[in-house]
């Protein structure tokens, strides 16, 4: 009994100090903003103003936030509506804690360890405590993840950690030779479906690839078990992970009809032909494209070579212990990434629901990590039959080559911040209330958010509706308006509606205005407020139905002469309603499905008792 309480003693300790050697690991992996500022890549700038903004809802009392209000200038867009909640509810979490400048730096070291934490969770089923800590370590400093990281500021995309966790729990099979309800419901299919819900809240594109996979990895497995067992575990967690997250996805995806979503996939730049391995499309304007492209296409090559030579290494020492029904999903998942790189791939793209909004085939890189990880570490981690130092050569061979990835990072893939693009001035212009530009596939139908003009006015008055705001000055950049134009007979402020100890750099509610007037005329009231049909606008106490659909997507309704009070109120549609009471019904089951693993897994563990005493 002592030397099995020893045994455990040490296994735990093998077990914290590799959680140690990863959050050491992803500390380093983000020691370049610490050292040189942070990275502003592709999708920095969004994801600061959502934090900014969800702050702002916050501060007014909004618990759930769905109108990103400094969008467009001042004029807002839908943003939290259609943009998956985890990233910016932690982000906006991280800014009420740190300075701004520490939030993008924290948020990347959460990310990067969630991704080494996760793959070496998944590669103990087949890997002693410190070759899964060396998958870990691969998976965070792979080349995509710091790719993600340092060039993309892609944090949606880095929640890549769900994709171990859901391979970890699709493949358990402790019921092993039990009936096949038993089998498939033995304490997985309740966190698979979190899982699943957590992807899909955190990237939409990260929750198409995780559906994709859990069929085809559930599959696999019963084709290999000869068991329908993992299906039906994946068909329910599908199910349930689908339904928890349905607050967020039933009003994104109907709410699709009221924006121009298409912009998400008709440009060139975002066209998955156009992103094949490899490939150059002929338009000069998608020069900076190709040039990012070869850069990924390198690192799927590499990725796929040194997931592949790893298997083949590690099946030659034996140094994966898992069955075949473990490792052979793990191993289809290089060869099927590569494919899916190719243009002879693209009726698949074409063809399989919603692929497409991938944007990027490369994309599917994030699910190569935790595989490639595993294998490198079996393939790098000698049998325990050699000899020590042999053990510490080769931990020494990885560390660096670990470092050469970050240096790599630090010196290809980081992106120096621009002035106006660092987080103090971007903060500057936050507080002032200026706004910021808005993306373009939030926008209402037929407008253009290039038309909205900078510098606009709470409300301006005009006799004629489609007067036009702003004169354009620099081609390429929106309209700038300024009062002596005289474009507005008049303009007005909404009303201020800070509330007693409610700090000045909360700015106005964002899912509410309101206005008291008093005009000498009837006329058209433009407000700097992009249409969306959630906005209940009245005048008066009466429902005030827009005038016309302006090119810039504003605002514009009639005011009539004399005393008028004009509210703008965000309402809760429908949609969002279904959604939110699928979430609390699918919880509820859920919970039941939990219970009841609870109780198979207790019967499970009572019988081993029992046979153990009768033995």
């Amino acid at each position: 009994m002592q030397e099995a309480a020893g045994s455990g003693e040490t296994r735990g300790w093998a077990r914290s100090a590799g959680t140690a050697v990863i959050l050491t690991a992803a500390a380093l992996a983000t020691s370049p903003q610490l050292l040189h500022g942070n990275s502003c890549g592709h999708d920095f700038d969004i994801h600061l103003v959502s934090w900014f903004d969800c702050v702002n809802s916050w501060r007014h009392g909004i618990r759930y936030p769905q109108w990103t209000a400094s969008a467009n200038y001042g004029a807002g867009e839908p943003r939290f509506i259609f943009y998956p909640p985890l990233t910016w509810v932690v982000g906006a979490a991280l800014g009420l804690l740190l300075r701004w400048t520490l939030v993008p730096i924290a948020l990347t070291f959460l990310l990067l360890a969630a991704t080494g934490l996760a793959t070496r969770a998944l590669a103990r089923q087949a890997l002693g405590d410190a070759p899964a800590t060396l998958a870990g370590c691969a998976a965070l400093f792979s080349s995509y993840a710091l790719f993600t990281a340092y060039e993309r500021s892609a944090f949606g995309e880095m929640a890549g950690f769900w994709i171990p966790l859901l391979l970890l729990l699709v493949l358990r099979d402790r019921n092993a030779a039990e009936a096949t309800l038993r089998r498939a419901f033995d304490g997985s299919a309740a966190p698979l479906a979190l899982v699943i819900a957590g992807a899909w809240l955190s990237n939409a594109p990260l929750g198409v690839m995780a559906s994709y996979l859990l069929a085809a990895v559930a599959l696999v497995t019963s084709l290999s078990d000869r068991s329908c067992a993992a299906v039906i575990r994946a068909a329910t967690s599908a199910a349930a992970g689908l339904g928890v997250a349905a607050f967020y996805l039933v009003p994104a995806a109907y709410e699709q009809r009221w924006v121009d979503i298409q912009q998400a996939t008709d440009d060139p730049g975002l066209k998955i032909e156009n992103s094949f391995l490899f490939g150059h499309p002929a338009d000069p304007a998608l020069a900076l494209h190709n040039a990012e492209l070869l850069r990924v296409s390198l690192i799927a090559v590499g990725m796929v070579a040194v997931a592949l030579l790893g298997w083949l290494v590690a099946r030659r020492q034996k140094t994966l212990t898992a069955p075949k029904r473990w490792w052979l999903p793990l191993v289809l998942i290089p060869p099927v990434v590569l494919l899916l790189q190719l243009p002879l791939s693209e009726p698949v793209w074409n063809l399989l629901p919603k692929l497409r909004f991938l944007q990027f085939p490369w994309r599917w890189l994030v699910v190569l990590e935790a595989p490639m990880g595993i294998f490198f570490a079996a393939a790098m981690w000698p049998p325990a039959s050699r000899r020590r130092w042999a053990r510490v050569g080769r931990a020494g061979a990885c560390g660096v080559l670990f470092l050469g990835s970050l240096a790599l990072a630090a010196f290809t893939y980081f992106q120096p911040c621009d002035e106006e693009d660092a987080v103090a001035p971007m903060l500057s212009v936050e507080r002032s209330g200026a706004g910021f530009e808005g993306v373009y596939e939030y926008a209402p139908k037929g407008a253009d958010n290039g038309e909205v003009a900078t510098g606009l006015p709470d409300a301006c008055l005009a006799a004629n509706p489609q007067t036009r705001l702003g004169i354009l000055d620099t081609p390429g950049a929106n309209p700038d308006w300024w009062v002596e134009q005289n474009s507005c007979e008049a303009v007005f402020h909404a009303d201020p509606d800070a509330k007693p100890g409610m700090p000045a750099a909360a700015g106005a509610n964002p899912e509410h205005l309101h206005f008291s007037l008093t005009l000498a005329h009837a006329g058209a009231l433009i407000l700097r407020l992009r249409t969306y049909p959630a906005w209940r606008i009245t005048v008066n106490g009466k429902s005030a139905p827009q005038l016309a659909e302006r090119e810039d997507g504003l605002a514009v309704v009639a005011v009539p002469e004399g005393r008028v009070e004009l509210q703008a109120d965000w309402t809760t549609t429908a949609d969002v309603r279904i959604g939110r009471w699928l979430t609390l019904l699918t919880l509820v089951l859920l919970t039941g499905l939990w219970k009841s693993e609870r109780r198979n897994a207790a019967g499970r563990r009572s019988k081993s008792t029992s046979a153990a005493h009768l033995s």
